[in-house]
């Protein structure tokens, strides 16, 4: 596993990410959000921005415990 403060080359990166893709949603539909990601316009900055708009360090520290109780992690 690479550590935190290592960088993966792009194909490593690429390859690590359909894999997850897959376990998580199977090969049909992790090649289709593959598809949608580069069908639809997507501003990942503007969207990370507003996805935590309101809340503080606290909230979303609380959330991230929640999410990760709830589903194993």
């Amino acid at each position: 596993m690479i550590g935190a403060m290592d960088m993966m080359n792009d194909t490593v990166l690429k390859v690590s990410a359909m894999e997850l893709l897959i376990e998580r949603f199977g090969p049909v539909d992790a090649e289709r959000f593959v598809s949608l990601m580069n069908k639809e316009p997507f501003d990942y900055t503007m969207w990370h921005r507003d996805l935590f708009k309101g809340m503080s360090v606290r909230e979303i520290s609380r959330a991230a415990k929640k999410y990760c109780d709830e589903n194993n992690g």
